[in-house]
């Protein structure tokens, strides 16, 4: 069975459980701290980073996009990158949209400052990266709602690796209670579906030890 090396409140690494859900692919799930940086997970990855995917006959695939972008290309039902060139790059636009503006505008200031630096022992978090974190949300918020508005899916008229990266970064942000969805009903609507699809509901049993997330949190009627 293919295994794969996560941290649970990872972004990288749920988008990368999703995606394997969606293509229904079974896989084992083996938490892996980086920081610890151990041997063996380093010979797996020099970079020291998750999520890591290794298949049954030893290939070792690491990062979120090329792991996402292999299992399309591999597994072709559901299409979760696009029917077009044109279809195909609005999914990465909105793909690297989350993982590199939202992740450091939103993600670090707020997951980062809250849960990680605990976690590593660095104490506890600036309140200027915090409040910096939740203006910023509202501006994606704005964004997603405005999307969503104008069509079905993020990306179009069909379920991708644009929705999957978008709440893969959301429902961190909403596991330590700070979405303000009740102001943002478009995005509320579109995570709601989101969190009702099969792939996605595994997710909502994360618990880190010492940081349970909020009661809405696993509620598919939030």
């Amino acid at each position: 069975m293919r295994s794969l090396y996560h941290l649970p409140l990872c972004p990288f690494s749920r988008r990368v459980r999703i995606a394997l859900a969606e293509k229904r692919l079974d896989f084992e799930l083996v938490e892996e701290r980086p920081w610890e940086r151990k041997p063996e997970f380093l010979a797996l990855n020099p970079a020291g980073e998750v999520p890591v995917l290794v298949h049954d006959d030893g290939t070792v695939l690491s990062g979120a996009t090329p792991i996402c972008e292999y299992l399309d290309e591999t597994v072709l039902d559901p299409p979760l990158l696009g029917h077009c060139p044109d279809s195909r790059a609005e999914v990465r636009r909105l793909v690297d949209w989350f993982d590199v503006k939202f992740n450091r505008e939103v993600t670090l200031c707020l997951v980062g400052e809250k849960v990680m630096k605990r976690m590593l022992g660095n104490g506890g978090p600036d309140s200027r990266a915090v409040r910096a974190g939740f203006a910023n949300i509202r501006i994606h918020l704005d964004y997603l709602g405005w999307l969503i508005d104008h069509r079905r899916w993020l990306a179009g008229d069909h379920f991708s690796l644009a929705d999957i990266a978008a709440a893969a970064h959301l429902s961190c942000v909403d596991y330590v209670g700070d979405v303000p969805w009740e102001d943002y009903p478009s995005a509320k609507d579109w995570y709601a579906r989101v969190k009702s699809r099969p792939s996605f509901r595994p997710l909502l049993a994360d618990r880190l030890v010492g940081s349970p997330p909020p009661a809405h949190y696993a509620d598919l009627d939030f």
